[in-house]
């Protein structure tokens, strides 16, 4: 059982930046490619980023490429998502998940999530 809790979002003006940060506890992290989703209200989630359980690769939807970077730290089971440049339609709840071992954009094959952190762009 792995569970995620994901920090740093809050409210911020477009164009301004944030980190957010996963810890996991439990499980085995450096085995887990691990990925950041949102979801917006009315909307369905959307896959962000994933980085494999090594770090070496990573993948990002074509809208946040350039402007956020995922990262991962596995020796204190951490991953990141650092943010830049941010707009108003990225407002969105972020969650974290943990794959199997396999970095993926399909949200049904994360096997956990964490229970999302609330992200606000004001214009």
């Amino acid at each position: 059982q792995v569970q995620l809790v994901e920090s740093g979002g809050g409210s911020v003006q477009a164009g301004d930046s944030l980190r957010l940060s996963c810890v996991a506890n439990g499980g085995t992290f450096s085995r887990y490619a691990m990925g950041w989703f949102r979801q917006a209200p009315g909307k369905e989630r959307e896959f962000v980023a994933t980085i494999s359980w090594s770090g070496v690769t990573t993948y990002y939807r074509d809208s946040v490429r350039g402007r956020f970077t995922i990262s991962r730290d596995n020796a204190r089971n951490r991953v990141y998502l650092q943010m830049n440049s941010l707009n108003p339609g990225e407002t969105a709840v972020y969650y974290c998940a943990a794959s199997k071992g396999v970095p993926t954009t399909n949200y049904d094959d994360y096997e956990y999530w964490g229970r999302g952190t609330q992200v606000t762009v004001s214009s």
